[in-house]
């Protein structure tokens, strides 16, 4: 992969995802390393907008392979260079998708550090929208019985509230 552009990548792998009268099926399995390998590339290429698109759908291709895990952790990625961006509807949106992939697999704590991460990433830009995902994590904590887990979660909401000034 070392010398790999990142658009032959994606463009392969945008050609294994389409069905054709020669693929009648995805190769999902394929396409998504390729996709890995271009989000790694443009990330390390800077170019920030590409990556976020390719670790969307490299966690696409995680849930068409049955790896909700795997492909919660694409969309923590690109939930953070969506933050580098300063995108801050998609942040919200990455992290929220992170999370329900996280539930998916049964695990309420990731889930619910995804939706902390995402309102710390939001503090700043979209502070009513980090109050809705702080939350949004204590819900989480609370329905699974791990009310003890979600005292750190509540300080951070409170002072958010205290900072806006509600």
């Amino acid at each position: 992969m070392a010398g790999s552009d990142p658009d032959k990548l994606m463009l392969k792998a945008d050609k294994l995802t389409k069905l054709s009268l020669t693929r009648w099926n995805a190769d999902w399995s394929s396409a998504t390393a390729f996709y890995e390998q271009a989000a790694i590339a443009y990330r390390f290429a800077k170019n920030y907008e590409q990556a976020k698109i390719a670790f969307e759908k490299a966690s696409k291709g995680q849930e068409m392979l049955s790896s909700p895990w795997d492909a919660a952790k694409h969309m923590e990625s690109a939930a953070a260079l969506a933050k580098e961006l300063g995108n801050w509807k998609e942040v919200a949106d990455f992290y929220r998708r992170a999370s329900e992939l996280y539930n998916e697999c049964g695990r309420s704590q990731p889930a619910s550090d995804a939706l902390a991460k995402g309102a710390r990433a939001l503090e700043e830009g979209a502070p009513e929208e980090a109050v809705q995902l702080y939350t949004d994590a204590c819900v989480l904590l609370e329905e699974d019985g791990k009310e003890q887990l979600a005292f750190d979660l509540y300080r951070a909401v409170t002072a958010l509230y205290v900072k806006l000034e509600k």
